[in-house]
């Protein structure tokens, strides 16, 4: 078999662990150490939480949760929750009636949880979270006590770990998420075809905005950075980089800060990729580097002293492989059918290509500083654990085969993946075709993913749109 029938090493590591029929054993072991539930248990006190989320992330980039009384941690650290399998796939159904990923009769999973993700909401004290893991659970028997497969936050966090232990690399990532506000007392005027990007003005009418989504991050441990305006109604706003789980597990977080805010001002906050046509587009640009992680100090390999900027040869065998896989991934990347309405709305900063250079903004990975690779296609309503989660696949697979991905502006054949796609039914026609990337993922992550976004395509093209009536009610005769 080849490395490209078998997805590599990356496959089969995550074949074994979503075969370990211990794991939810060991998780719930782990809870239940003395130690474990008294610091919980002490946490929970000194904060004075009532109510407890204990919350997953889906496979559409919502979260899912039950709210528990906080005094039944213990019990909860031991069983968890239980949920419908077709909540981790947004409880869709499909244009046949078809509940996606098990229907009506699918068994429930439990959701175990990870109690050093215990956290105080800011703008409700007396409600905390806790992020959980799914699990079949045991009374399956054979088929019980494994991870499921859907729950990409745990299949990243598990990928990662054996990323490293393979490597000695550790993928870091910082997100620059775009996003959208509308309502009173924030619109804009400007001059035609000017921006109103940096303005301060522009910022002081979103000061109420900044101030809370700043304030609730730092009281949920966000090192936040640096923020601006960007287009009507559009800001960014930046936290430090760290570790790719923690940056996914906060870029969750965030979503629901900037949607609490909203409420608290009475405004719209919106991830949507592309909401108006003329205006730039909501991207989510990952910011990627890897680090040499032992005994010492970690080490950034994207990085080698030089001041000019340049790529290491680390670093051009991981653009390499993200660049072969650009085209199979870009169902995950830009995953809306909206999505591809970015590259479509020329002059507005959104790439449309596989290739990479040098503080250029047209290009799918961008070294606008020495130390890190900015990959640039993912857009704002991504889910970060499966973007993280595909492009280390793609990473491992450029370092493993040294795939070299040309120079600036000039694609390598090793690196050419085939056309980019331009709408989500190209999407899933490039998605299918990615045969490293296929065999890398689980069968059955891979298999509802595509029916969710094959219906979701379906949908699309099922619908007549103001634009088609205006194209065509009255051109003929």
């Amino acid at each position: 078999m080849t490395e490209t029938s078998t997805g590599g090493r990356f496959g089969a590591a995550l074949r074994e662990i979503l075969a370990d029929d211990t794991a939810f054993d060991r998780h719930r072991e782990a809870n239940l150490r003395p130690e474990t539930v008294e610091a919980l248990g002490a946490k929970i006190r000194e904060s004075g939480v009532k109510f407890i989320y204990y919350m997953l992330p889906t496979l559409g980039s919502r979260t899912v949760a039950k709210v528990v009384p906080a005094e039944l941690y213990e019990r909860m650290l031991k069983k968890g929750i239980a949920f419908h399998r077709t909540a981790l796939t947004d409880l869709q159904t499909s244009r046949e009636g078809e509940l996606i990923g098990g229907g009506v009769d699918a068994h429930e999973f439990w959701g175990l949880p990870d109690p050093e993700t215990f956290q105080v909401l800011p703008w409700d004290t007396e409600v905390g979270r806790i992020f959980c893991t799914a699990y079949d659970p045991p009374h399956l028997g054979a088929a019980g006590g494994r991870l499921v497969a859907l729950d990409t936050r745990a299949l990243f966090k598990a990928s990662m770990a054996g990323f490293t232990e393979r490597t000695g690399l550790e993928l870091r990532s910082g997100l620059e998420p775009e996003m959208t506000w509308t309502g009173p007392g924030i619109e804009v005027i400007s001059k035609d075809d000017q921006s109103p990007a940096y303005q301060v003005e522009n910022l002081e009418k979103m000061r109420p905005v900044f101030k809370k989504v700043i304030g609730y991050g730092q009281a949920l441990d966000f090192t936040m950075i640096q923020g601006d305006y960007e287009d009507d109604g559009q800001i960014e706003l930046n936290w430090e980089y760290d570790r790719s789980d923690r940056t996914a597990e906060r870029m969750t977080t965030y979503r629901q800060i900037c949607k609490q805010v909203a409420r608290e001002l009475g405004l719209q906050a919106s991830f949507m990729a592309k909401p108006y046509n003329g205006k730039m587009g909501n991207g989510c640009h990952h910011n990627l580097s890897l680090w040499r992680v032992g005994d010492g100090d970690a080490v950034n390999v994207i990085e080698d002293g030089r001041v000019e900027l340049h790529a290491t040869e680390t670093a051009r065998h991981a653009m390499g492989g993200m660049l072969l896989h650009t085209p199979g991934s870009m169902l995950v990347m830009a995953s809306t059918v909206n999505s591809y309405k970015r590259f479509w709305d020329a002059g507005q900063f959104a790439p449309s290509g596989a290739d990479w250079g040098l503080d250029t903004r047209g290009v799918a990975i961008r070294i606008s500083a020495n130390g890190r690779m900015e990959y640039r296609l993912p857009d704002a309503s991504v889910n970060p654990y499966l973007s993280h989660l595909y492009l280390l696949a793609a990473i491992e697979h450029g370092l493993e085969a040294q795939i070299d991905p040309g120079e600036p502006g000039e694609l390598s054949d090793a690196a050419n993946g085939g056309t980019v796609p331009n709408t989500l039914g190209a999407a899933i026609e490039a998605f299918e075709s990615d045969e490293y990337l296929m065999n890398a993922m689980p069968e059955e992550l891979t298999r509802i993913f595509l029916q969710l976004k094959r219906d979701e395509w379906a949908r699309y093209c099922g619908q007549i749109t103001q634009w088609e009536f205006d194209q065509y009610w009255e051109a003929i005769p």
